[in-house]
């Protein structure tokens, strides 16, 4: 089963790993979006993503990266 926009903390945990010299704390919706979709595990309809859930997936990844 692939990740989901919902799945906030899995896709951070993604991120961290597969970017590890992104600053999460310095990087645009639109960037973070094209991250999460290029992620191998991410399987959900691109178009589906808003503002609100792009900020769960930022400030997860920002926990995580701490």
């Amino acid at each position: 089963m692939g990740l989901k926009w919902t799945d906030s903390l899995d896709i951070a945990i993604e991120l961290y790993e597969k970017f590890p010299e992104q600053d999460p704390t310095r990087i645009n919706f639109m960037d973070l979006r094209s991250k999460v979709i290029e992620l191998d595990e991410f399987d959900d309809d691109p178009n589906r993503s808003g503002e609100r859930i792009l900020e769960a997936i930022q400030a997860a990844w920002i926990e995580e990266a701490e």
